[in-house]
């Protein structure tokens, strides 16, 4: 908790807005998320600010300002800032709220002029508190502080009337579990349970975006299985929960459900993006529909679970309404997860298939994948030697090929400016400036290029085959060293 000696360090362009307000002979509190924030020693993402001051006088106050809602927040525009999160702070007059008959806006707003009452609306009690920079002073009237010093999430008053209030407050609950590790106390969780399906009123968009907060965090894992515990997962991707309990070959030591959670929870730990997230807690999701039984194995078989898993995982991300960018990558990811071969028996052109198929710009995302994927089985090695030797075809693929092609001019050019025939006399040209270049590669501009083959033509053509062939084993020489330096990157052979 803060003691009165404390201080928390508010950034100026925060401080400047609660000091004009208190200029203009008004209070103003910093409150919400953002205390919150600042009592456990996070650094706040977003700063909210709440006056007794109606959006009139809060605009009379700040002139580069603007009021575009019916809620009475006034957005104040800061021109000079440097924080980019900052460019505008939102400023909140106290205010009461009527019924929400929609589970999702209150039916109209009061402006008041006591903060108690702006603090009583709040949807948890962490984050109901607000704070004086000026006098340096906390009101705390619902024991926020005693619950954050807890690990507590607690609604503010009845939760039953919290929830149904705003629906999504639930998730909201979740999320920060997921962020803070807190631990929803038995009313708050109860009340979820009860009043789950009030989220069918919520917009996929707001489900979205709380869901995208909690599998950005350090436990998504542990927040979806509370979520399913008490009926708000249905809401997210009900799919995924048709794979509890379903039973895998000897590969896996988990379910289905399971094994797609601690896919997530490695890709978590590897610190990879959204994308990459989705694509593991997903990429399994059709198992259920392909699961059969095979007399031949004696086990599980799950065959084209890869190309159904990409279907059911667009129509899962389009109702959640992601953007088509992520939406295409985790599909991409999705469907190709199955790339994994016999290193023995591969070949760089069906590497090259892969890559083809995925994208330059996704396969090493792929690659990622696959690292999560294998840890979710319940195996101990990241990166077994199959799977490094995969990695090494993958890079040596992408290269780019030493050729004649790396010169800065080419056959066409020795034609048109030189007035040679085409024919094998060009090739064996090409190949001795190649030599050229890898002795000094700063002889590899079309002028100087041009001059060396000029003085090549004057040649016989015996000692210019020899120059040629001379050039080519050069050539497969570095492509044979550039294979190898990749090789020994990844240790395989």
């Amino acid at each position: 908790m803060i003691g009165k000696n404390s201080m928390f360090s508010i950034p100026p362009e925060v401080s400047r807005v609660t000091e004009s307000l208190e200029k203009g002979g008004f209070e103003a509190y910093i409150i919400g998320g953002c205390v919150r924030d600042l009592i456990v020693g996070k650094k706040p993402k977003d700063w909210d600010i709440t006056t007794n001051a109606t959006p009139e006088q809060i605009m009379a106050i700040f002139k580069d300002s603007f009021y575009e809602n019916n809620y009475g927040t006034v957005g104040v525009v800061n021109r000079e800032c440097e924080d980019k999160t900052l460019e505008v702070i939102e400023i909140t007059p106290y205010r009461l709220e009527a019924a929400y008959s929609d589970s999702r806006r209150p039916d109209s707003v009061t402006f008041s002029k006591n903060v108690s009452d702006d603090l009583k609306r709040r949807d948890f009690t962490i984050n109901a508190i607000a704070y004086s920079s000026s006098k340096n002073d906390i009101i705390d009237l619902h024991g926020g502080q005693k619950d954050i010093e807890k690990g507590i999430i607690r609604t503010v008053g009845n939760p039953d009337e919290r929830f149904s209030e705003d629906a999504l407050r639930m998730l909201r609950a979740i999320r920060l579990h997921a962020e803070l590790g807190f631990t929803l106390n038995k009313e708050t969780e109860d009340a979820i349970q009860k009043n789950a399906n009030l989220l069918g009123k919520i917009s996929k968009e707001r489900i979205r975006d709380e869901f995208i907060r909690i599998i950005l965090s350090n436990n998504p894992q542990e927040a979806i299985i509370l979520s399913h515990k008490l009926g708000v997962f249905s809401f997210i991707f009900p799919e995924l929960q048709k794979g509890i309990g379903v039973e895998q070959n000897q590969a896996h030591a988990y379910d289905v459900w399971t094994h797609n959670l601690k896919t997530l929870s490695h890709s978590v730990k590897k610190g990879w993006d959204l994308s990459i997230r989705l694509a593991s807690l997903l990429h399994d999701i059709a198992k259920p529909h392909t699961r059969e039984w095979s007399e031949e194995k004696k086990d599980w078989t799950f065959h084209g679970h890869d190309v159904v898993g990409a279907k059911v995982a667009q129509k899962a991300l389009k109702e959640l309404h992601f953007s088509k960018e992520i939406t295409d990558k985790v599909v991409n990811l999705v469907r190709w997860h199955m790339f994994f071969s016999d290193t023995e028996q591969i070949t760089l052109s069906a590497v090259r298939r892969l890559i083809s198929n995925v994208g330059k710009e996704n396969v090493w995302d792929l690659m990622n994948l696959r690292v999560c994927d294998r840890i979710g089985t319940g195996r101990p090695k990241e990166n077994p030697y199959r799977l490094r030797k995969y990695k090494a075809m993958v890079e040596e693929a992408m290269a780019d090929p030493i050729s004649v092609g790396m010169l800065e001019i080419d056959g066409t050019v020795l034609i048109k400016e030189l007035g040679l025939a085409p024919g094998p006399k060009i090739g064996n040209i090409l190949h001795a400036l190649l030599e050229e270049v890898f002795e000094d590669p700063k002889l590899n501009t079309k002028e100087i290029l041009l001059k060396k083959a000029a003085q090549l033509i004057n040649i016989p053509e015996e000692e210019l085959k020899k120059l040629g062939e001379k050039g080519k084993e050069e050539k497969d020489k570095k492509e044979k060293e550039k294979v190898t330096k990749i090789r020994q990157k990844y240790w395989v052979e």
